[in-house]
């Protein structure tokens, strides 16, 4: 099969913010009261937009003015926490330029807010800016959902089957069989099992691997 471009989601594929989004929400919840248990918290919202986090936190439907007035908040605490010791995942600049200079279009399909996008996108200097970026704010239903990845397909002009996405969670690997798009398990925050599926075609801890086994090497390349 042909691959024309490469769609990353963002936290915990392309930098490694999770561990930083489960302190801002233990953070956040402190200051509105409410005790949390974070795994179960992250399991019900790592890839869905912000709105339907706080929709999940409060347990009730909450205006989308509210809701992202109130993630706008937990962001910021996210923000001001990983900022001084920012990472990328292990490799993922490198991979992305060894990506592009095959002839590969870079997109990004995130959950997160168009502020997240910017922290991120600032923090980490790429050579060269992803030829499309669709955020959770833009009015897409998070994953599960495939919406976003296919907006990044149809902003990247590229059939989704000559797409490959790169996802950390498991609602992000069924948003892209539900796009019907092959996917690559980024291991930085699941197990293999967790993000084990029929379409995914490798299953890493991080990009470092990926280029030790030549995965770009082996992929047809689709030049327009």
């Amino acid at each position: 099969m042909q691959t024309s471009a490469l769609i990353f989601d963002m936290d915990g594929t392309m930098i490694d913010s999770m561990p930083f989004h489960a302190q801002s929400w233990l953070v956040f919840a402190r200051q509105h009261g409410l005790n949390i248990e974070i795994d179960d918290l992250m399991r019900r919202t790592t890839g869905r937009t912000g709105a339907e986090c706080m929709c999940e936190l409060f347990q009730k439907e909450l205006a989308p003015d509210e809701a992202w007035a109130l993630i706008a908040d937990k962001e910021k605490i996210y923000r001001e926490l990983f900022s001084p010791v920012f990472s990328e995942v292990a490799g993922f600049k490198a991979f992305a330029a060894q990506a592009l200079q095959k002839g590969l279009k870079f997109g990004v399909g995130t959950a997160g807010d168009q502020h997240n996008i910017r922290f991120a996108m600032s923090h980490l200097q790429l050579q060269q800016a992803p030829h499309a970026i669709v955020g959770g704010d833009e009015g897409f239903a998070g994953k599960p959902n495939p919406a976003i990845f296919l907006e990044v397909a149809n902003r990247l002009q590229t059939s989704h089957e000559g797409c490959i996405v790169f996802e950390d969670a498991p609602f992000g690997i069924e948003a892209a069989r539900r796009a019907g798009m092959r996917a690559v398990a980024i291991c930085s925050t699941h197990s293999p099992a967790q993000l084990a599926g029929d379409h995914v075609i490798a299953t890493v801890r991080d990009y470092t691997e990926l280029m030790k086994s030549n995965f770009l090497e082996t992929l047809n390349v689709a030049i327009a």
